[in-house]
């Protein structure tokens, strides 16, 4: 059975420092350049009927290095939508508003859960479609891929928050009994 395959880009400035980065279009660092061409080791042998990438460069040139060719660039994949707390930290966000959660409040001028569930469910929805040709990989961002990983599951897209995910790794979207959708492997690194 064809699995979708997660690939969160590989290390930023501001990814290495926990800002949040959603439409500020950084490149990777010679690191993540590093952890990129990692990531294509890891999947050496593995064919992909498609590649769906967010249209950030992070995103694309991580794909690039990790030896993928993309076949289609969807915004859908585009990274949470920040809003008034693009590049600023959780910390420095929980300063003037203790408590605050992405996972349930979403951002102020951005987006809220279930808007970027909404966007992810689309690109899972496309995901399956292309299942019948062979495996899928999805290249993108960390928050908006576990939100696509708890919607594979059918939880909520909050429930992303409990699955951490770090730059540069990969994840296992799969079946079990080839009907059942579940995470075969998740946030595996090198």
């Amino acid at each position: 059975m064809a699995e979708i395959v997660l690939i969160r880009h590989g290390q930023t400035e501001w990814s290495a420092n926990g800002r949040h980065t959603s439409y500020t279009d950084l490149p990777l660092t010679s690191e993540g350049e590093r952890q990129a061409r990692a990531v294509g080791e890891r999947i050496a042998g593995r064919e992909f009927a498609a590649v769906l990438a967010s249209p950030r460069q992070r995103a694309r040139h991580t794909a690039d290095l990790a030896g993928l060719t993309v076949t289609e660039v969807t915004e859908d994949l585009a990274e949470w939508n920040y809003g008034d707390y693009e590049g600023v930290t959780t910390r420095e966000i929980r300063d003037g508003r203790p408590g605050w959660s992405l996972w349930t409040d979403g951002c102020p001028g951005g987006e809220s859960p279930e808007q970027a569930g909404a966007r992810l469910d689309r690109v899972l929805a496309r995901a399956r479609t292309l299942l019948n040709g062979g495996d899928v990989a999805l290249v993108a961002h960390g928050h908006c891929l576990r939100v696509a990983g708890a919607r594979w599951i059918g939880l909520p897209p909050s429930a992303g928050g409990s699955l951490r995910l770090d730059t540069a790794t990969l994840s296992v979207l799969g079946f079990e009994h080839d009907v059942d959708p579940v995470l075969a492997t998740w946030n595996a690194g090198g």
